[in-house]
């Protein structure tokens, strides 16, 4: 009597897909059943691909898109709440997790090419975060936005961080008080995103608008996105004393005088990126 081995089990796929689309790289969270949840091995493979987008010169933005019904869920509880038993109850793991999952977050910010996100569906606690991180995002009408950590005891701390960078005061903290969802279209009125698409066509509209930004001087726009966010968290006055030493540096780049050239001549400019 033979014995059959047993079938080598099937691979599972990627949890998170890399496509380039002419100077666009997307990527794709793939954890639809988890409801894209960011597990530690998401974070950490959405640093990496961070991390290798900056160093490639022939990407010039990034999409931030997702498959499923859901954007993102957030953190992935299962995967904390399985760490109580440790000695310590989890907390070195828990601060672990925040403190890499911050650093992701920051790394879209710190990222000198735009990052678009594309939201099709609910982008709730981190999820919504991630949205918030990005430098520009499209919604599906069907999208909803939310912050509902408090509901379950968890007030959303870190989300909090990009939600209050985003949107008025009083609109963030509804949004993690109340932990109530917010649709897409009041999203967009609070500026949490950019635009509201017809569902189904928000992956194809956030990569329309990363193309159009590729169309400019990466020396430009990688200047422009780093001032942006340090002016932020300034002064007014030192605002604008940064922002005059960026404009000046910015003038004698090659780029500019060859835009500002190409403006006064009536033609198309061809950059250099430096």
């Amino acid at each position: 009597m033979s014995v059959q081995a047993a079938p080598a089990p099937s691979p599972q796929p990627p949890i998170l897909l890399r496509e380039i689309v002419g100077s666009v790289a997307v990527l794709t969270l793939n954890r639809p059943a988890a409801r894209n949840s960011l597990s530690e091995s998401m974070i950490g493979q959405l640093h990496a691909s961070l991390n290798a987008i900056a160093e490639d010169k022939r990407i010039r933005a990034a999409v931030i898109a997702a498959n499923g019904p859901a954007f993102s869920a957030g953190h992935d509880m299962k995967e904390l709440t399985a760490r109580r038993g440790d000695q310590d109850r989890g907390r070195a793991y828990f601060a672990q997790i925040m403190n890499a999952c911050s650093a992701m977050m920051q790394a879209i910010v710190h990222l000198p090419k735009p990052v678009v996100a594309a939201v099709q569906g609910i982008a709730t606690a981190a999820g919504c975060q991630l949205v918030a991180s990005c430098d520009l995002a499209i919604a599906s009408e069907a999208a909803s936005f939310a912050t509902p950590g408090v509901d379950i005891g968890l007030f959303c701390s870190t989300p909090m961080v990009a939600l209050s960078r985003n949107v008025p005061r009083k609109q963030a903290m509804e949004m993690l008080l109340t932990g109530e969802p917010v649709p897409a279209a009041r999203a967009r009125e609070i500026g949490l995103v950019n635009r509201v698409v017809a569902a189904g066509t928000e992956r194809d509209a956030a990569i329309a608008l990363a193309q159009q930004v590729a169309l400019k001087s990466a020396y430009t726009v990688k200047l422009g996105k780093e001032a942006f966010y340090r002016q932020a968290e300034m002064s007014l006055a030192d605002a604008y004393r940064y922002a005059a030493e960026v404009m000046t540096e910015n003038m004698m780049a090659r780029d500019a005088e060859e835009g500002i050239g190409a403006f006064i001549e009536k033609r198309t400019p061809t950059w250099r990126d430096e």
